[in-house]
Parts: structure tokens; C-alpha cells; sequence
């Protein structure tokens, strides 16, 4: 089989059997039907094809999951458990995950066209070794004591916050799963999941191998269904005592009111960005060129951290420019499964009408369109790497967020110049700066208000590294430790201490 990109073919690679086990809902340690019977079409993003239908849940169905995951949390073993003994179970819960690799990486392919070396190689195995961090740090949840400034004693306890809902999305399936799943997991709470409707399966799988891990019914539930029914329900919940969001500014917004307007539970969110690149005089050209690519153009740019606002000085500009444009023709789009293949397919036909009709508002705004720019291939949801160039910093390809591979490309003289332009903006997750001078570094990225800031370097992400943004990027940390925090609760106890001679 082969597909058209950039005006070549690439053929000879294999297909895996596809293989779909799971669609149904998983609500208290069983697949079940949504109440309305209702189901939904799921679509190959490399042809547009329905692949599967998926059950449909709503707000009954939500309610069903809720009230599993609160007896479970109220009366089951799961919270009660040592942080050891959940620790072993999530350990066992790893093994499984990396025993059905392909599986899973295969899953991840057809519902959001990523890449699948990248899934069996970095994604589904950084899934396992989440959880196994996590799991390391079940026992290691505790409070402090307290030396208080009266006669009394005092001290502190974390515990589980109870019943979370996670409301995940499209782009990174697996691993924005376990983004949430795991601390809560290890902090002893009990959930209910929405995976994105584009790309529902292989949550549903991991609920399969969450049970055979013996993970205790009714802790982990998926619904799967639309974010007006299902996530607005989750999000509305008046017996979730938080939600962990990631996705959109705008549905952020959503989720914020309706946990105010219910039960005023906890949120946290993990929300748009239009993260810079800063590429001063002094960097290697060629490094930065393949910095600034592998920034906007991996995962087809459907990254909320991708660098899709790229600033160069103007000593090494033209010679940036020139690199970029070669490289962005050598950056290769097709079918997923190719080996060879660098960019996939956008996740589905909104998605990809939304990256052209961004083109086509660059190119009516006065930008140049320096590369791409057009859809490829004769089916599925494939677009170009694109680069723009003489952009102004008001224009909507620079303030929006796009979500697709599309580089604007912009000069700047100064230091003060560059850290102003990078601040121009309502987002601020992440940030990327390539130089070899140390002080521009240190100021820089003192001065970029940010979540991240990746120096000579971008998407570096480790398990021990928090990670989240500033401003209307959203607010609370995923990975590291930091996470644990979002689930957990912190109580003070305090008794009276009498006649004693220390205070």
C-alpha cells in the first residue's frame, strides 16, 4: 500500500491487522451498552473511513459511572489500601501495557493518525513508565507535623479528594491518559474518564487492562460520548469532587462553570497555547532549523506546546529562512504505519478544514506563504507543512491557536525586542530558546512567562519535570510530584497539649 506526499510515494511497508476488541462503555468493572442504545462512528483519520462504532454515553451514563466510582471511593478497597499495596497493583497494571504494545500503538493510529513507530516506541512505553512512577510513590503520601505557636499539637494529613472526573483529549490519547489516571490512581481516588469522541479506544482498552491488573471495580470507569453530554455532565456533576480538563481555552472556560454552578468542585486545566521559539544570532543554524521543524511539524502540530511561532535575529534570518523552506519540503506526510514517514494525518475532517481555512486567513492577512500550505494525498485528512513568512504580530495565525503544522516565521533585532514579542500573547504554556550565550539564556527565560521554558532543546518532557502553564493556558501541574497534589486533600489536626514543658 502507499500514499501520495509531497508529490512522492512511498511504498513497501507493512499494515498491521487492526483489531478492535473494546467499544462498549466500562462502568464498574464491565463493558456495558450505553441506556439510549445509542453509539457513534469512529473514522480512520488516513482515509476518512468508519472504522468502528463506540457506545454513546450521555448524562445517564455519567451518572451510572459516578455512582460506582462513589461507592467505591465511600465503601471499597481502593482508597483504604496501602500506598504499597496500590503501588503493586499499578506495577501490574504496567507489565500488562507493555505486554499489548502493538495493540495499543495501533489504536492510537486509526482514531488520531499518529504516527505508529512513535506510538510503539516513545507513547505507549512512556505510558507503563508513568504509571510505574506513580506507583512508586503511592507510599510516600504524607502530611507534616506541626510545631504550632500555643499549646497545641498539630499535624497534617493528605487524602484522596474522592471522585475525579478526567476530561482528556484528541492528540495524545495514551498519554494524556495517564497524565491524569496516574497520580489519581496513587493517591487512593476513584474516577470516571472522557476520552475525546475522536479518539475513544484505547482508553477503552486500558479500562480492559486496569481489571485484569485487579484494579477494584467501579475505581476506573470510561464513558465514552461528546463533550456537550458526556464532558458537560462530567464537568457538571454535582457528586465529582474534581475535574482535570485538557483541551481548548474555550471549553476550559465551559468546564470552569460548570464546576462553580454545581458543587463548586476543584479544577485543573491544561489549556491552548502559542508557544515561541527564540532563535538568537549566536545558534547553530542547522540545529536550529531542525529544532524549529521538529517544534511545529511533530505530531502534524497538533501539540498544545508546539512552537508555531518561530522569532529568528535578524543576523541569521535570511540563512534560517532559506534552510527552513528545504527542510520543510524534506518533512515527509502519509500513511502513519510507513516507517519512513515523519507526519500523519490530522485527526479528523474539522480539524482539517480548520488548519486550511487558518492558510487561507494567513495568506488574505498579508503573510507570505513561504512553503506548503495545501491538503495532500487524494483521501484522508493529510496537510502540508507549512511555513509563513513577513508576518505581523496581530495577525490571527500568530494569536490563535491553530493546532496544525503551521510556522510563522518572524525577525527581531534585540533581546528586549524578542522577550516583548514572546510575551504577546493570552497563552503561556510553554517556550523554546536556542543560544550559546548564557546570559541571554538566564535573562530570557527569567523573563518569558511561561509554565516551561526548553533551552536549546524542545519537547522535553520527563516523568520528574512538572508540567503547565501560566495565564490563559490553564493552571495546574501534570507529572512530577506536583500532580499528586491536584488529588489530594490536606487536613490539620489539632489537639491540646497540657502542662507540658515544651511548647
Amino acid at each position: 500500500m502507499g500514499s501520495e506526499t509531497n508529490g512522492k510515494v512511498q511504498e513497501g511497508f507493512e499494515i498491521p491487522e487492526i483489531n478492535i476488541k473494546f467499544t462498549q462503555l466500562f462502568i464498574d468493572g464491565h463493558f456495558v451498552d450505553a441506556l439510549s442504545g445509542k453509539t457513534f462512528e469512529t473514522r480512520d483519520p488516513r482515509t476518512g473511513e468508519v472504522v468502528a462504532r463506540v457506545a454513546e454515553g450521555d448524562k445517564a451514563d455519567v451518572d451510572l459511572a459516578v455512582k460506582a466510582a462513589r461507592k467505591a471511593f465511600d465503601d471499597g478497597p481502593w482508597p483504604r489500601m496501602s500506598g504499597y499495596q496500590r503501588g503493586r497493583i499499578m506495577m501490574k497494571f504496567a507489565d500488562l501495557i507493555d505486554q499489548n504494545i502493538e495493540d495499543l500503538a495501533i489504536l492510537d493510529t486509526i482514531n488520531a493518525g499518529k504516527l505508529f513507530k512513535i506510538g510503539k516506541l516513545i507513547d505507549i512505553p512512556s505510558a507503563s513508565q508513568l504509571l510505574r512512577y506513580y506507583a512508586g510513590a503511592a507510599d510516600k503520601i504524607h502530611g507534616e507535623t506541626l510545631k504550632l505557636s500555643r499549646e497545641l499539637q498539630g499535624y497534617t494529613l493528605k487524602e484522596p479528594i474522592g471522585v475525579v472526573g478526567h476530561i482528556i483529549p484528541w492528540n495524545y490519547p495514551t498519554t494524556m491518559f495517564f497524565f491524569k489516571v496516574s497520580p489519581a490512581l496513587a493517591a487512593g481516588c476513584t474516577m470516571v474518564v472522557k476520552p475525546a469522541e475522536q479518539s475513544p479506544l484505547s482508553a477503552l482498552y486500558y479500562a480492559h487492562l486496569a481489571k485484569e491488573a485487579g484494579i477494584p471495580d467501579g475505581v476506573l470507569n470510561v464513558v465514552t460520548g461528546f463533550g456537550p453530554t458526556a464532558g458537560s455532565a462530567v464537568a457538571s456533576h454535582m457528586d465529582i469532587d474534581k475535574v482535570s480538563f485538557t483541551g481548548s481555552t474555550e471549553v476550559g472556560r465551559l468546564v470552569m462553570e460548570a464546576a462553580a454552578r454545581s458543587n463548586l468542585k476543584s479544577v485543573s486545566l491544561e489549556l491552548g497555547g502559542k508557544s515561541p521559539l527564540i532563535i538568537f544570532d549566536d545558534a547553530d543554524v542547522d540545529m536550529a532549523v531542525n529544532l524549529a521543524q521538529f517544534a511545529i511539524f511533530t505530531n502534524k502540530g497538533e501539540v498544545c506546546v508546539a512552537g508555531s511561532r518561530v522569532y529568528v535575529q535578524e543576523g541569521i534570518y535570511d540563512q534560517f529562512v532559506r534552510k527552513a523552506s528545504e527542510a520543510a519540503k524534506n518533512w515527509t506526510v502519509g500513511d502513519p504505519f510507513n516507517p519512513n514517514i515523519h507526519q500523519g494525518p490530522q485527526v479528523d475532517k474539522a480539524q482539517f478544514e480548520k488548519v486550511l481555512k487558518y492558510i487561507e486567513i494567513g495568506k488574505q492577512e498579508g503573510a507570505t506563504l513561504l512553503t506548503g500550505g495545501k491538503a495532500c494525498g487524494d483521501k484522508g485528512y493529510y496537510v502540508e507543512p507549512t511555513i509563513f513568512t513577513d508576518v505581523k504580530d496581530d495577525m490571527r495565525i500568530v494569536q490563535e491557536e491553530i493546532f496544525g503544522p503551521v510556522m510563522s516565521l518572524m525577525k527581531f533585532k534585540t533581546i528586549e525586542e524578542a522577550i516583548e514579542k514572546a510575551n504577546n500573547t493570552k497563552y503561556g504554556l510553554a517556550a523554546g530558546i536556542v543560544t550559546k550565550d548564557l546570559n541571554t539564556m538566564n535573562r530570557v527565560s527569567r523573563s518569558i512567562r511561561a509554565g516551561v521554558i526548553w533551552v536549546n532543546c524542545y519537547f522535553a518532557f520527563d516523568i520528574d519535570c512538572p508540567f503547565g502553564g501560566f495565564k490563559m493556558s490553564g493552571f495546574g501541574k501534570d507529572m512530577g510530584l506536583d500532580a499528586l497534589d491536584k488529588y489530594l486533600h490536606s487536613k490539620s489536626i489539632v489537639t491540646p497539649i497540657y502542662n507540658s514543658p515544651w511548647c
